[in-house]
């Protein structure tokens, strides 16, 4: 147990210590007036207002959350289709994967604009763009686990007489679990991300709207507490996904634990 705990401390000491001199850092510049206070607000300042508005941010926080999990299960979902028949087909592989790579190239900024045009100011253009920024990482994370099985397993299989569900199931599913989990890591961060950034161009409530109103008033520290706020929830997202990772696939972590004793 005091190994474990001595080894954890070590792994997360450096990244401790190198947030505590950034913000010590920043309190320095703000404190000594080398940028303008309204424009740099301390640490201290930004943690006194985020203390403030909490009410406030709870309740444009729950509105971005929903919008961000229901773009999220829906983006995760379709990328799982998307997966899954681009790999049963491959003419439909050939097809479709570089139109999935040119809607990357797209900045969300800019389809942004036309999703509030054609679908109003409510939550449906904020869903879709976040399934627009989501399904990607899933549907490229689990093409990349079907496509790189050994094909001699499949081979094994098939002469055995098992049928194309029976390998999707019980060989390519296990093996993509590593890339789809990497995959929705990536998607969960771009999830609240998306959520904001929808919420810039128009909406009546949301982290994104809140942003925005205290912009027009040059309320900096206020716009770094929700910046902090929103960073903070990403990285739970991720936390979590971490922690599905663990249930779904506790050996993995387990021959990394090994790995690293050796």
């Amino acid at each position: 147990m005091i190994r474990k705990l001595r080894s954890t401390t070590s792994s997360k000491l450096p990244a401790v210590v190198a947030v505590a001199l950034l913000l010590t850092v920043w309190q320095l510049v703000s404190v000594m007036g080398w940028v303008p206070k309204y424009m740099l607000p301390s640490p201290v300042d930004v943690a006194m207002v985020f203390v403030r508005e909490l009410p406030t941010l709870w309740g444009h926080l729950l509105v971005t959350l929903q919008e961000a999990f229901i773009g999220l299960f829906l983006g995760v979902s379709i990328g799982f289709v998307f997966a899954v028949l681009m790999d049963a087909f491959d003419v439909l592989y050939k097809a479709v994967y570089p139109i999935l790579i040119i809607t990357q190239t797209i900045p969300t900024v800019a389809i942004a604009p036309l999703l509030v045009l054609w679908f109003g100011y409510e939550m449906t253009p904020k869903v879709v763009l976040i399934v627009l920024a989501t399904f990607f990482p899933v549907t490229v994370g689990l093409l990349d686990g079907f496509k790189a099985v050994d094909k001699d397993e499949i081979g094994l299989l098939q002469s055995m007489g098992a049928s194309r569900w029976q390998i999707f199931r019980h060989l390519k599913c296990p093996w993509a679990l590593p890339q789809f989990f990497s995959g929705l890591r990536i998607a969960a961060a771009y999830s609240v991300v998306g959520a904001v950034i929808s919420e810039w161009l128009g909406g009546f409530s949301g982290l994104g709207v809140y942003m925005t109103r205290v912009k027009k008033a040059f309320a900096f520290d206020k716009m770094f507490a929700v910046i902090f706020l929103i960073s903070a929830v990403s990285l739970i997202l991720m936390a979590l996904v971490d922690l599905a990772e663990r249930k779904c696939m506790p050996y993995r972590h387990i021959q990394d634990k090994t790995q690293k004793e050796k």
